[in-house]
């Protein structure tokens, strides 16, 4: 665990050093939106569309990852939900923390990562871990919320959802970089060295915008805020191993990355959607902040105890 724990601690320096800038006031906060939409709209998109060109659909998407991913996601999601309804929240909160339980920092910590931790065979398994993720959790959340205010699902909550789908870049570029391959085209020299130098800035400007962005973060209510922390690095990547390697027999190193992927912190954008709807806003960052310091360590477990 020390040698994966040291290999992991540049990452986590980058998001420190961040924290400090933020902290300070050396980066104010508008400056740390801008470095986001920089990261999310073209370094990060940048990569993701390089590194899905040069993969096939038939080497990305697998059944049994998916099922096995989807069923050991679903049993923590509704357990956290069970909970929720237990401590007489309504649907919006439990929606809420049922996010925080689930979904982790996969785009801007996950696939610079674990990519670099685990080798591009990683890139593959990483981004299907993402694409379920945004599609059917990113749409699970809105159409909760949605729904309980509304007292139904309408059409108009479906096309909301559809078209931030369409919008979502991380979304975009995958599925552009996919139809990419499918041509067998191969990328222009030019433009392959234009998305590498792109793409590079994906994993230090996301690690440090992850940093400037915690330091605006409460870590008040760290009961509720410790308990979606402990599912969300503990329990979730549990459920999943549990699901790819017992139930689904899923190929081993592709079950590894899951797993390492699941034990990632939440992520920054189950903050936004908690902050737009107003449901919970604070206890989302505290529950950000507390997992993001607490999983440099969980993170290294899980990565040193996984097969392959």
């Amino acid at each position: 665990m020390l040698a994966v724990l040291l290999e992991t601690l540049p990452f986590f320096a980058l998001i420190g050093l961040g924290y400090w800038a933020g902290r300070t006031g050396f980066f104010s906060p508008a400056a740390t939106a801008y470095l986001t939409k920089f990261v999310f709209y073209f370094a990060l998109s940048a990569m993701l569309f390089r590194f899905a060109a040069k993969l096939s659909l038939g080497a990305v998407f697998d059944w049994p990852f998916v099922k096995a991913y989807l069923l050991g996601t679903l049993v923590v999601y509704l357990m956290v939900t069970l909970v929720a309804v237990l401590r007489k929240r309504g649907v919006e909160e439990a929606a809420v923390e049922s996010q925080c339980a689930v979904i982790g920092n996969v785009g801007f910590l996950g696939v610079p990562m674990l990519a670099l931790l685990m080798g591009e065979a990683a890139i593959g398994p990483v981004m299907l871990v993402l694409s379920v993720d945004l599609i059917v959790f990113g749409s699970l959340i809105v159409i909760l919320i949605t729904g309980a205010r509304d007292g139904r699902v309408s059409p108009a909550i479906l096309r909301t959802v559809g078209g931030g789908l369409l919008r979502n870049p991380m979304i975009v570029s995958i599925s552009a970089g996919l139809i990419w391959s499918a041509t067998e085209f191969p990328i222009p020299g030019p433009v392959d060295q234009f998305l590498t130098i792109l793409g590079a800035a994906a994993t230090p400007g996301a690690l440090f915008a992850i940093g400037a962005s915690l330091a605006g973060k409460s870590a008040e209510r760290l009961t509720v805020a410790g308990w979606l922390s402990f599912c969300k690095l503990v329990l979730h990547p549990g459920a999943v191993a549990i699901a790819a390697l017992i139930i689904f027999d899923v190929d081993s190193f592709a079950a590894s990355v899951m797993i390492a992927a699941a034990a990632l912190p939440v992520a920054g954008n189950v903050f936004i959607l908690a902050q737009h709807y107003g449901v919970a806003p604070q206890r989302v960052s505290a529950t950000i902040f507390l997992s993001t310091v607490v999983s440099v360590l969980t993170i290294s477990a899980v990565i040193a105890w996984v097969p392959g």
